[in-house]
């Protein structure tokens, strides 16, 4: 697997060491505007001319220009004649044909069968439709020489059938040139034309042929670093049962209760929507003053949930958002317009999440409750392209375990994974993994049992949570409107990655020492800083509960003290209530302190 690291090591000119056939010499071509990336893949491209090449690269840094300068490349030099792309969605059809366009490529994207027109030089389908007519697709490989670009890949192991009719369709192929941002699955069903190299543990994983990773790409400055503000607060909900529950997000709950906590949050008729939309807003304007056409996407679950979010969007700010509730022509020409316009808001459902390219994007607000990694990476994905030094990008969040999580791990690079080790006897630690790639992956129109539940969200309010970066996390509760929310959402829109961190420390040091002059009885939220409040599940709870207990056991021996003068020890020393009760927080300062003890005694 080949990586890049930095653009330093790439010329700036890519086409002066290029064949004259190259598309950079061609009146057509986008070599001349490649970025380090870019050129460093079709380096490797045109030094091993693969039949398939697999290249990944975060979302927001360019594989259409990197895949559609290949394509010129291919074509102008006779070693392809025609050009298939295969999209996800039809939306991204079009998009693919109008970027073709503008380098001289013509594709079309409203091909459904029958002999191309000569005028084009390919077509754009969907997986949808290859997975209809397989063997259409396979007869134009087999005709003559073709190029298959496979955009979002990691599609083609949606269901068994689309990879078998890919598989079908394009075996014939030429040149099959596979494009992920996000290769990682979590199921088994694997993806069409990627090549699986087994580890030393065994397990068969992707193996990438270029990977241009979000850490990389940060540091060349072709995306923005990417600011969470998460948002807590106290949800109350009747169960299916009939029975009324409440709950504060952030605090560990079993997963179904995380789960229905999470849905009262995002009900639009609740308290916590509003506060969380009008927080945001504020942040587009303080953003708007460093990048004038600065837009905002909120990405609902629903479309009942879409249209009641655009209502509260155009009575919080007196503008209307831009709704967009599904696939169709006028969903894309609706993108389109909002792309090109100063329009504020965009409320969407699902279909933009993933390759939909608006630049000005840079305000987000993670309003559903889909929860797998590869689609929270994808929704990130939307708000990431860089324009110019500087730009950062603000996603608004519930405080939900596993989005937090995800957050925090923006930098991690990932590869899909075939196999699931499974010990003999164990629970299978990727079940609920694979039930929530399964739900999120279900069509919208697709009814359930579960969604039939007569579940009721009957009331929410919103509290500011923390501000995730870079793997760190800042800040104190506060209450929506407040002076130290305002501290957080009006930090500049156009920053140096190092100055978002020192304005962020800045920040909450400043919330410290504010919070240390009040009297302890008007501190209504709790006082603690983020990295002292971890969010964990009620199983992490448990698990924490259960490495003190085995700590406090192993020190016992070690000191010969009673179990139960240890825990009071570490209560006097670290604050806070029994074991049964403590935080995650406080569970983890006794840890810490139990382990130091042990240390002194060796």
């Amino acid at each position: 697997m080949e990586t890049v690291t930095t653009a330093a090591s790439h010329p700036s000119h890519p086409s002066h060491h290029l064949s004259p056939a190259f598309p950079g010499r061609a009146p057509w071509g986008t070599a001349n505007k490649l970025r380090a990336w870019q050129q460093g893949a079709i380096d490797a491209y045109v030094a091993q001319q693969p039949r398939d090449f697999l290249a990944v690269a975060t979302p927001g840094a360019g594989k259409t220009t990197f895949a559609l300068t290949l394509a010129s490349y291919l074509l102008h030099n006779h070693l392809v004649q025609q050009i298939t792309v295969v999209a996800p969605t039809e939306h991204l059809k079009t998009q693919w044909a109008d970027a073709a366009a503008r380098i001289g490529i013509r594709l079309d994207p409203d091909y459904s069968a029958g002999p191309v027109g000569r005028e084009f030089h390919g077509v754009a389908v969907t997986y949808a439709g290859v997975g209809v007519r397989p063997m259409l697709h396979r007869n134009r490989c087999e005709q003559r020489k073709t190029l298959v670009i496979l955009d979002e890949i990691h599609h083609a192991g949606d269901s068994k059938s689309w990879g078998e009719a890919c598989l079908e369709a394009f075996e014939p192929a030429t040149r099959r040139l596979a494009l992920t941002g996000t290769p990682f699955r979590s199921d088994t069903n694997p993806i069409p034309f990627v090549t699986y190299e087994e580890g030393n543990d065994g397990i068969r994983r992707s193996s990438a042929d270029y990977t241009y990773g979000y850490g990389n790409a940060l540091n060349d400055g072709v995306v923005r670093p990417v600011i969470f503000l998460s948002y807590s607060g106290t949800m109350r909900w009747r169960t299916k049962a009939g029975d009324e529950l409440s709950a504060r997000l952030g605090e560990p709950m079993t997963r179904d209760a995380i789960g229905q906590a999470w849905r009262t949050a995002l009900a639009p008729t609740g308290e916590w929507i509003p506060n969380v939309l009008k927080a945001a807003d504020q942040r587009l304007t303080e953003v708007r003053k460093g990048i004038p056409d600065a837009g905002g996407l909120v990405i609902a679950t629903d479309q009942d949930s879409a249209r009641a979010y655009a209502k509260q969007i155009r009575e919080l700010t007196g503008h209307k958002a831009t709704v967009v509730l599904s696939d169709d022509a006028g969903a894309s020409k609706r993108i389109e317009e909002f792309s090109a316009s100063e329009d504020r808001w965009m409320v969407a459902v699902r279909m933009v999440s993933e390759g939909v390219d608006v630049p000005r994007l840079a305000v987000g607000v993670y309003a559903t409750t889909i929860s797998t990694p590869l689609f929270f990476a994808q929704a990130v994905g939307r708000f990431v392209r860089s324009r110019r030094r500087g730009e950062t990008a603000s996603v608004f969040l519930p405080t939900i375990p596993m989005l937090l999580e995800f957050a925090s791990e923006m930098e991690v690079e990932r590869d899909h994974v075939l196999d699931k080790p499974k010990k003999h006897g164990e629970d299978d630690v990727f079940a609920e993994e694979d039930q929530l790639l399964a739900d999120a992956e279900r069509a919208e129109d697709e009814a359930t049992e579960d969604d039939m539940l007569p579940f009721e969200a009957l009331e929410s309010d919103a509290v500011f949570d923390r501000v995730l970066y870079d793997g760190a996390e800042f800040g104190m509760q506060a209450h929506p409107g407040s002076e130290e929310e305002q501290d957080y959402l009006g930090i500049p829109g156009l920053l140096e990655p190092d100055q978002v961190q020192i304005l962020l420390q800045k920040r909450q040091a400043r919330q410290i020492a504010h919070s240390r002059k009040k009297p302890a009885d008007e501190a209504d939220l709790l006082e603690l800083p983020a990295e002292r409040r971890p969010v964990v599940t009620h199983r992490q709870l448990l698990e924490l509960r259960k490495e003190l207990n085995t700590l406090v056991a192993a020190y016992n021996h070690q000191s010969g003290k009673p179990h139960g003068v240890i825990h009071n020890e570490l209560r006097r020393v670290c604050g806070g209530p029994p074991s049964a009760e403590a935080t995650a927080g406080q569970l983890g300062e006794r840890i810490k302190k139990v382990r130091e003890w042990a240390t002194r005694m060796r």
